[in-house]
C-alpha cells in the first residue's frame, strides 16, 4: 500500500470508513449523536443512503400531516 505517501486527512477519511462499514448500527448511534450538535454532513455520511431516504420520506409525511391539521 502507500500509506507513506498517505496525508494525516486522507488516512483518518479511511479509517472512519472502515469503521462505518464495519459497525453499522455503531455508526448509525454516531450519526444521530453527531447530527445532535449540528453537523448535517456526518450525520448524512453515517447513515447511509437508506437511513436519509427513511428521514426524508418521514419529514415529507410529516410536513404532509401538518399542513392537512393546521
Amino acid at each position: 500500500m502507500n500509506n507513506h505517501k498517505e496525508t494525516p486527512e486522507d488516512r483518518r477519511e479511511r479509517l472512519r470508513q472502515k469503521e462505518l462499514k464495519n459497525n453499522p448500527t455503531g455508526s448509525l448511534r454516531d450519526a444521530v449523536n453527531r447530527g445532535s450538535s449540528g453537523n448535517l454532513t456526518d450525520l448524512a455520511s453515517g447513515m447511509g443512503w437508506k437511513g436519509m431516504g427513511i428521514v426524508i420520506v418521514v419529514l415529507i409525511v410529516g410536513y404532509i400531516l401538518y399542513k392537512l391539521f393546521l
